[in-house]
């Protein structure tokens, strides 16, 4: 079987491809990362099929931000399935119409024959415990509206939750393990035994940490306020949280790299409350485990930005986590391990790779359906 994967962002693509190896697991093939915008998802995908000389795949894997209350689990997509993705737009207003775009795009490019599995961020925190997912409304007002806390970046989070386990199989489904994607969106995940018991993303994804361009956890009184006396309707106010807060609200930069090299106090003080959020999650999070086993970064801000993790983990040893700021600083898009040696608390940069959990979920789904 070969197995195309579309992984789509709110502003990029990564598309990977996989086939069965000689002993039958899953190997990649290769890969492909495209801003979007200046080209059509058409002509990005018949691209990246031409330039790698790849046939076209058995099944189609795409990364599916909301799959609110009814799609829990990974699935083949339908008329109905497809339907639910776009009801679902107001609640991921920056993603769920972007994958339904590739899910078209791909259906036009590889035909309406081949399979297209949809793989679901929000699926990873279907299970979360009630006081974790629930808000303190009306009861009658979250049953009628099915309002919750769903969780999102929940593919990365697993990602490396699995990284973790295959390091550490001596500890019993990875022990608590607290994980941190950090990129133009960004969420923590709090994981005891293989078991997300908490997430800083709610009901949507501008909930908790203050991100490149939202605006994270705001007062929901500052909301009302500046509706009443800037007379912001509700899609305005969801583009001032989601487009045109966050570090861009606060320094008018984005691009945490951009922001590290600049020395001007827009720029200081957004990188503070950034990193500051991060540490508070931090400690809510080791008081719901009782401590860590490990603390992971993933994600592109996560992944290769030393500064931000040193930020969030300095001063860090009461509870158990030592940083070696030599093997923080070195480590940059590498897997590394960057506390000391007699740190209780391991805390790892892993490089994170949905395409591989997205490629295992489109291989049990279609198997299951006995498609081949």
């Amino acid at each position: 079987m070969n197995l195309l994967t579309l992984n789509t962002g709110s502003s990029s693509v990564r598309l990977a491809a996989f086939g069965r190896g000689a002993d039958g697991a899953l190997a990649r093939r290769a890969d492909g990362h495209y801003v979007s915008g200046r080209h059509g998802p058409e002509e990005l995908l018949r691209r990246f099929l031409d330039e790698h000389a790849l046939r076209v795949p058995d099944v189609a894997a795409h990364r599916v931000v909301h799959g609110g209350e009814r799609l829990q689990r990974p699935c083949l997509i339908d008329a109905a399935v497809e339907a639910e993705i776009e009801r679902l737009i107001p609640l991921a207003p920056l993603h769920n119409p972007v994958a339904l775009e590739w899910i078209r795009a791909a259906r036009a490019v590889l035909g309406a024959g081949v399979p297209q599995v949809a793989v679901f961020d929000t699926a990873f925190y279907a299970a979360l415990p009630e006081a974790a997912r629930a808000y303190a409304i009306p009861a009658r007002l979250a049953a009628k509206h099915g309002l919750r806390r769903f969780g999102f970046h929940g593919l990365a989070h697993e990602a490396m939750w699995r990284r973790w386990r295959a390091l550490r199989p001596d500890i019993r489904e990875g022990g608590r393990v607290i994980s941190l994607q950090l990129g133009a969106g960004c969420s923590m995940t709090a994981i005891r035994d293989g078991r997300p018991l908490d997430t800083s993303m709610g009901f949507s994804p501008t909930e908790g940490l203050m991100m490149a361009t939202r605006s994270g956890d705001v007062d929901p009184g500052l909301i009302t306020y500046l509706q009443r006396h800037e007379g912001l309707t509700p899609a305005a106010t969801e583009k001032l949280l989601n487009r045109e807060s966050g570090l861009l609200g606060v320094a008018g930069e984005a691009d945490m790299r951009a922001l590290l090299a600049r020395e001007d106090a827009d720029a200081k003080l957004a990188l503070e409350m950034y990193c500051r959020r991060a540490r508070k999650y931090l400690g809510a999070y080791l008081a719901l485990l009782g401590g860590a086993d490990a603390v992971l970064f993933g994600g592109g801000v996560g992944e290769n930005a030393p500064a931000v993790r040193e930020r969030i983990l300095a001063g860090m040893e009461w509870a158990s986590i030592a940083l070696d700021t030599r093997r923080n600083a070195a480590a940059a898009g590498t897997e590394a391990r960057i506390t000391c040696p007699n740190s209780h608390a391991q805390a790892w940069v892993i490089p994170v790779d949905e395409a591989a959990i997205l490629a295992q979920a489109a291989a049990a789904v279609t198997a299951n359906a006995r498609i081949r």
